[in-house]
This record gives structure tokens, C-alpha cells and sequence, in this order.
């Protein structure tokens, strides 16, 4: 989708590049985050790509297509671009905002108009609400949205967003973050944007790129780069906890384990006995007829029991883990609870297997591609 190739940015009267050979490749549909300290040369990246900044060699490609062939008009039309402050014209309504690239480009004003509501759908703002207010009446996180939303306003096939998320309070910060990725998942466009939070880029992206002094440090998944940081630099610039950052990467079903370990009410208490010895545990979870969880059965409450198993005989379920938590929240809920395991239940509530800290720790010791 784009490429950059040894893209070189060199300033008249500075000795040294700006940026320095930077080689990279974003594939359509994929998020990537540039990040990297201030002066890094990251931001100027950003602006080579729709030529805001000319770069002064090497080649970015669009599609296949040098970027030098289009007209720069032309070019920046087909790249949505969305900016810290936003840049909402404040003397517009939302839909005049959202029309701006619609109308330079011809379309009619009902056709615009349609684009309009279409895409405050999309971005969770009611378009009978919305469309009449002015940028002072909305709240930041609204004003945000309707700027991704002008963005995507012409379906362009690339979007750069400029610290999009910055200017945003960190409570509203993650709402609208998590609502950015729902919105990524209709519209799959191809997205650089520049951060200087390495916790929102392994949120974000797909594809993590780390600057220093104008070079390419690391250009790889969130995972391997938490996992195995390139350089000296890489490792710490995300940090000495970047094994629990990696928490937020893997889902709940990459660390099943003992999805054998149950019985159904109704079961006998030598059966329950028989599971836990052919699966070397102490516990397991009686399931319903449906094998949604309804308590946990140890060999100590089952000792003296014998005959048919029911709801009395077990503990309660302390709390359920989702195939799709990232561990980050089930290692919470482990740590709110004093649990070492729990068990966990696909979308609709049944069991599945169980989620444990030895297998969580096990999981992080590679990335997550190595150990599936």
C-alpha cells in the first residue's frame, strides 16, 4: 500500500539528514505508528508521505505509483490527514467541515451531504444531533471524531494522523482510542500516525516504527518489539516493563490450557474424580448442560462425596475470563482476587478451557508468533 525506500530529508544549512535512509513497507489495511523522541525525524516522515515536506531522495510509493508523479493537489486529496488540534473550521457547522474535500472535488451538495451523515454514523455521533453544531459545542473527543470522520470523508486509501489522540484528557483518551479501533474495523484503511506513547502504539498498531536521530531503530510487530528489542536503544525507549506491556497483545485464547478439566451436574463424584487424576489437577469446573460454568470442584470438597454431583457440592466461579480479554485484564482480575487460575468461556458463556499465571508466563517468554 506504501513504501518508503531509503527516503532521505536533508534541511539546507544542516550538516546532518533529518531523515536518513529510512526504509519501510505498510501493507493495505494495517495500522503503524511512528514513534521516537522528540526530533527524531518521525513527524517529518509523516509529511514526506503526502508531500507537505518534499523528501530529497529515495522514493515513496502509493500503491505501487512514486508519489512524485501525482499532482500534489491531487495527492493530498487521496490521503486523509488528521492533526493534534484537529483543525476544525470553527466558523462551520460539522457538515460544512466534512463537505470541505467533497466540495473542492465537485460532488454535489446532496451526495456531500449523504457522505456527511454516513460517516457521523460511522463514528458513533447521531448525524440529526451533530450535523447543525459548530466545533465550540462539542466536546474534545466529539470534535476528534468528527475529524477522523472530514478525513474519511472521499474514502481515501491512506490516512497520517499527527498525534491524533494527544490533545485528549487520558480518561476520554482511551474511550476514544478504543472507538477509533472500532471504527478501523469498518473502514480497514491503511493508517500512519505519529505517537510519543509507546502504551498507545502497542494498543494500535500493527506495525511499530522507532526512530532515533533521523534513523530507523526497529521497524517490526508490537510483539517482536517488546519481546526482542533490536537495539540497546529500542529496549529502552519501551521501557523495563515491556514484558507486562505485552499483556495488552495476546488474548485469553492463546493461553488455554485443560479444556478437559470438567464435569457436568449430573456426574457422578467418581467421575470427578477420575478427571482430575487422568489430568494431574486438584480442581476442576462443573459445567451445566448448556457447559456453562456454574462452580469449581476440588478434591477436597469432594472428599467424603459419593453419588451425583450438583451446584451445592461446588464453590462458586470466583470470575470468568473471555477468550477475547487481553491478559492484561485477566491478570487484574487475577491479582483482585488472589486467583492463580480461572476458567474461561467463549462468546457464548460455555466453557473452554482454563487460563493460569504459569501458562501466561510461559506464553511471554517468546513472542506470541513463535509460541502458537
Amino acid at each position: 500500500m506504501i513504501e518508503l525506500s531509503n527516503v532521505t530529508k536533508r534541511f539546507p544549512g544542516v550538516s546532518s539528514p533529518v531523515v536518513d535512509g529510512i526504509d519501510m513497507k505498510v501493507g493495505e489495511g494495517e495500522i503503524c505508528v511512528l514513534l521516537g523522541p522528540s526530533g527524531c525525524g518521525k513527524t517529518t516522515t509523516l509529511k514526506m508521505i503526502n508531500r507537505l515536506v518534499q523528501h530529497t531522495s529515495g522514493k515513496i510509493l502509493l500503491e505501487g505509483r512514486d508519489t512524485d508523479e501525482f499532482d500534489v493537489v491531487e495527492l493530498r486529496r487521496r490521503i486523509g490527514y488528521v492533526i493534534q488540534q484537529i483543525g476544525l473550521f470553527p466558523n462551520m457547522t460539522v457538515e460544512e467541515n466534512i463537505c470541505v474535500v467533497p466540495h473542492l472535488l465537485g460532488w454535489d451538495k446532496a451526495k456531500a451531504r449523504r457522505r456527511a451523515a454516513e460517516l457521523l454514523e460511522i463514528v458513533a455521533l447521531d448525524p440529526a444531533i451533530y450535523l447543525r453544531r459548530y466545533p465550540k459545542d462539542l466536546s474534545g473527543g466529539q470534535a476528534q471524531r468528527v475529524g477522523v470522520a472530514r478525513a474519511l470523508a472521499t474514502d481515501p486509501p491512506l490516512m497520517l494522523m499527527d498525534e491524533p489522540f494527544g490533545a485528549i484528557d487520558p480518561i476520554n483518551r482511551e474511550m476514544i482510542q478504543d472507538e477509533f479501533l472500532n471504527i478501523q474495523k469498518k473502514v480497514r484503511k491503511t493508517i500512519i500516525f505519529v505517537s510519543h506513547d509507546i502504551d498507545e502504539a502497542v494498543k494500535m498498531a500493527d506495525r511499530i516504527a522507532i526512530f532515533r536521530a533521523g534513523k530507523l531503530e526497529q521497524f517490526d510487530t508490537p510483539d517482536n518489539i517488546l519481546a526482542r528489542p533490536a537495539t540497546p536503544f529500542v529496549a529502552g525507549f519501551v521501557g523495563s516493563d515491556r514484558a507486562l506491556k505485552r499483556l495488552r497483545l495476546v488474548r485469553a485464547n492463546a493461553a488455554l490450557t485443560e479444556s478437559e478439566c470438567m464435569v457436568r451436574a449430573g456426574d457422578s463424584s467418581a467421575q470427578a474424580r477420575a478427571v482430575m487424576e487422568r489430568n494431574g489437577t486438584d480442581r476442576i469446573v462443573l459445567v451445566d448442560a448448556a457447559n456453562k460454568p456454574q462452580g469449581i470442584l476440588s478434591a477436597a470438597r469432594l472428599h467424603g462425596i459419593d453419588g451425583v454431583l450438583s451446584t451445592a457440592h461446588a464453590a462458586p466461579v470466583p470470575a470468568l475470563v473471555k477468550a477475547d480479554d487481553d491478559l492484561r485484564t485477566v491478570v487484574s482480575s487475577m491479582f483482585s482476587i488472589g486467583a492463580t487460575w480461572l476458567p474461561a468461556v467463549d462468546g457464548e458463556g460455555r466453557f473452554i478451557g482454563v487460563v493460569s499465571q504459569a501458562a501466561i508466563v510461559e506464553l511471554l517468554r517468546v513472542p506470541v508468533a513463535e509460541a502458537a
